[in-house]
């Protein structure tokens, strides 16, 4: 399927690797010119390589998305950005009587206030347009409360309520707000987590037992499940929340 997006000006945040890269792929593919961000310059410039094979423009920028200097950066790459695909790393798993006040800051900044301020800088200028396509990679614990993740679900959950009202003031202009909650994917992110001394393939078996797909999720999927929510066909869907999880997450509505 054509999409629809080709020569279309995308920011992709924190998309050196991982679903953030699977995004960048796909509107890569699609046709998209990106701006590209990552922590790791090496990695990010491996990713950036990847990216020009399709034979789009890619600019990389290096730094936390949560900074400002950084968000300035990416925001300048395109006078005029069509597509914004907010992402960034979540707060490492840690019982909630450990959080001081400057963890809870920190971690509402990289998950909630820096997309909102990033959604703020695009928005106005996609409605003048007439078409904008905005994607927050949020989680799955929105829904799935997961001890030791309270920190990341509750900014996230307060993000998702953001969005859910700014979403309608801009659909009659062909802008969209979506989020993706992502389940158990197959990312460092989740490997991370894993035991050193169990056989890495034996406890993504394990992992996987309790989704109905009886396997993990990968970045490209989930990268071509955005791309989607990014293209022209995709103007009537906006203000969901979309899990992409395998079906784990039980609900009929």
């Amino acid at each position: 399927m054509d999409l629809g997006i080709r020569g279309r000006k995308a920011i992709v945040c924190a998309s050196s690797k991982g679903l953030g890269k699977g995004c960048a792929i796909a509107l890569a593919e699609a046709g998209c010119d990106l701006a590209v961000n990552g922590r790791n310059a090496l990695v990010l410039a491996e990713t950036a390589k990847q990216l020009r094979d399709f034979g789009v423009s890619v600019t990389e920028i290096v730094g936390d998305v949560s900074d400002h200097g950084c968000q300035r950066e990416l925001l300048g790459v395109f006078a005029e950005p069509d597509i914004l695909v907010n992402n960034n790393g979540g707060p490492p798993r840690r019982d909630f009587r450990e959080l001081d006040r400057d963890a809870i800051l920190a971690g509402v900044t990289q998950n909630m206030v820096t997309p909102i301020e990033l959604t703020k800088a695009v928005l106005d200028g996609m409605a003048a347009r007439g078409f904008g396509r905005i994607v927050n990679i949020t989680s799955l614990s929105v829904y799935v409360p997961i001890p030791g993740l309270d920190l990341s679900s509750g900014a996230r959950a307060g993000l998702t309520s953001f969005m859910a009202g700014v979403a309608r003031t801009v659909a009659s202009r062909n802008v969209t707000i979506n989020n993706l909650l992502p389940g158990k994917l197959d990312t460092d992110r989740l490997r991370g987590a894993f035991k050193a001394d169990v056989d890495e393939a034996e406890q993504k078996v394990r992992l996987a037992a309790d989704i109905p797909a009886k396997r993990l999720g990968t970045a490209e999927e989930f990268g071509k499940i955005c791309a989607f929510l990014c293209s022209a066909h995709a103007g009537y869907l906006t203000g969901q929340n979309i899990p992409v999880d395998g079906g784990l997450y039980i609900s009929a509505f």
